[in-house]
């Protein structure tokens, strides 16, 4: 897996505590998880993100060119809306994930650490006679996140990508530690973990896995579209909605808050009636502690699960509420 050749320069602010796993090489926190999450709830600071790869395309041809790879609807994509994609497998099962925006001249897509070498590679091979370019940017575009109702000013020229949740920033990567000072205070990838996983979005490598497909996780409609066909992996998507179900489905769930450990992604989810040696019906995906609803987690269980049974992963006591539908 690539990273960066530097850590965030921001892991030197004071209180900073460093990410581990996919998320190294930004802060987990900075010292109070939850009043940063509190932070962020109220549209207050910024989350740096500037551990994920960072990919442009451009050409005049880059929209329709991407809309034959995408699962998404991008040929008359309007200047500066924007929207998530992804590429499937030829069986359908989720590759990659791409978060865009085209700012008139270029797409720029933020994807998860680790990804952006493969992505490129795949896209390069698929340009064949279409007048694209994709470019690794990363090393020269830090991303930045301001949470929904922020007021913060953003620096003039920096291409933005707003959603419901807040705003992306592909910022130069030398202003991180400018725009930092002065768009304080800085909140960690936990703390937007634990927002993330309240408002049931799922994340590339976390909710997902080797043979996820689009339904599983509730990405029909935001990521994918339907009315459109021609792209790797439709005929899965499009035999799944009209003809049957997902074997699997998303999940979030309430746990028990007093055990002192959150249970790790793939953790073994069973019902509780069975205890430990019950069968396995599913995984966690992503457990964390939320200031207000303390700990949750997303999971992926089998279909078949009654949607009101209560749970247990591994040791720890589960309910579930429904995120994609049985």
């Amino acid at each position: 897996m690539q990273r960066l050749s530097q850590p965030s320069p921001l892991l030197s602010l004071p209180g900073a505590v460093a990410a581990e796993g996919r998320d190294e090489g930004v802060a987990a926190h900075y010292g109070d998880l939850f009043r940063e999450q509190r932070s962020l709830a109220d549209g207050a600071g910024f989350v740096d993100l500037s551990h994920r790869g960072v990919v442009a395309v451009t050409g005049d041809d880059r929209l329709s060119w991407l809309h034959l790879l995408l699962t998404q609807h991008v040929s008359e994509l309007p200047v500066g809306q924007a929207t998530e994609a992804l590429i499937l497998s030829a069986n359908g099962h989720i590759e990659h994930a791409l978060s865009l925006v085209d700012d008139g001249e270029t797409v720029w897509a933020h994807v998860e650490p680790g990804t952006r070498d493969e992505l490129i590679a795949y896209l390069e091979s698929m340009k064949f006679f279409y007048r694209v370019e994709v470019a690794d940017r990363t090393e020269d575009f830090a991303l930045v996140h301001l949470p929904a109702g922020s007021t913060a000013e953003v620096p003039e020229g920096v291409v933005v990508r707003e959603t419901a949740y807040g705003r992306d920033l592909f910022l130069p990567r030398g202003e991180l530690e400018s725009f930092a000072a002065a768009h304080g205070p800085a909140a960690g990838v936990l703390a937007y973990e634990a927002l993330r996983v309240e408002d049931h979005r799922p994340r590339l490598g976390f909710e997902t896995d080797h043979r996820t497909i689009p339904h599983e996780v509730g990405l029909i409609g935001t990521a994918v579209h339907l009315q459109k066909g021609c792209y790797r992996g439709q005929e899965t998507v499009a035999r799944v909605q009209n003809l049957g179900k997902p074997p699997r489905r998303l999940v979030f769930l309430h746990l028990d808050g007093s055990e002192v450990s959150l249970p790790g992604h793939g953790t073994p989810l069973r019902l509780a009636a069975d205890g430990p040696d019950g069968r396995q019906l599913g995984f966690v995906t992503t457990a964390v502690r939320h200031h207000e609803l303390g700990p949750i987690a997303l999971a992926l269980v089998k279909r078949n699960v009654p949607v009101d049974a209560p749970l247990v992963a591994g040791t720890t006591a589960a309910s579930q509420e429904t995120v994609v539908e049985p």
